[in-house]
């Protein structure tokens, strides 16, 4: 009798093990196929996840220049020589947003401070962006005498201004004055209620601005104060400069002659020594 048989002539436990065994030595369990989705499915989500990434892609973009930077180009010259006619700036949104509980420990909320050069509303007509610079901060005390600026009795030192004319002008130059004929109701209530002694008191929640080209500006002499509520930031660096005219910055319509200069005299007219140069105010 084989050692490895009952006594029935059945097989023994030991043998049917090894039998299992050498079976599935032989034949190896496998899953069973997946299928394969029809490649229809597979292109549906290749375009999905294409559109995803540009859904995102876009809505950062949005949330940069709604919230951080803004692309502006200075169409007029009352900033000159600080800032020219051209010039594309990088507007810091951020600096002046108004800070929260947490927020203000993390990120670099600053006030607006005398000298800083900032990007705003124009209160007159908010459709329009404004850039000057503050001369004035809430409660200053601020007069212009044959164009020197004096703020709480004393005269600033300002290297930045610039002044194209030698002639005198009463209002312009003499400021706060009377008799300027084209005056807003902005500027009229300003000169009625804001008048001490001589002299422009800022009120709370407002700012004083002028632009350093001071002979030809039109700024707070003119149209009142800056109210905070109007300020977008200020600019961060020039990005890039074009030699252009203010007629071409300022046309509503497709500006075909400023393309076309554009392709013609890309090279001859940007200011490359003024790209990526950094704007800084200046602690007056």
């Amino acid at each position: 009798m084989q050692p490895w048989r009952s006594a029935a002539g059945r097989p023994s436990g030991a043998q049917l093990l090894r039998w299992k065994v050498v079976n599935l030595e032989k034949e190896p369990a496998t899953e069973p196929p997946v299928p394969e989705p029809p490649k229809e499915d597979l292109e549906t989500v290749e375009t999905r996840s294409a559109i995803a990434e540009w859904v995102v892609t876009i809505l950062l973009l949005l949330f940069g220049t709604t919230t951080l930077v803004q692309a502006f180009v200075i169409p007029t010259g009352s900033m000159e020589d600080s800032l020219l006619v051209g010039d594309h700036l990088l507007v810091d949104k951020l600096s002046y947003a108004p800070s929260g509980s947490i927020s203000r420990y993390l990120l670099p909320y600053t006030p607006v401070k005398r000298g800083d050069i900032i990007v705003f509303r124009y209160p007159v007509d908010v459709r329009q962006t404004f850039v000057k610079r503050v001369v004035g901060i809430p409660g200053d005390r601020i007069r212009v005498e044959n164009k020197e600026v004096y703020r709480n009795g004393a005269k600033l030192n300002e290297p930045y201004v610039y002044h194209k004319t030698d002639y005198i002008d009463p209002y312009r130059d003499n400021f706060p004055s009377t008799g300027y004929p084209h005056l807003n109701d902005r500027a009229t209530d300003m000169l009625e209620r804001n008048v001490v002694n001589g002299e422009i008191v800022v009120p709370p929640g407002s700012y004083f601005a002028m632009g350093d080209n001071r002979d030809n500006s039109s700024d707070s002499r003119y149209w009142g104060f800056v109210p905070r509520e109007n300020i977008i930031g200020k600019p961060l660096i020039i990005y890039w400069s074009y030699e252009t005219t203010t007629d071409r910055l300022t046309d509503s319509g497709i500006g075909v002659a400023h393309l076309i200069d554009l392709a013609q005299h890309f090279f001859s007219k940007t200011r490359w020594r003024r790209t990526l140069q950094l704007i800084h105010g200046y602690p007056s």
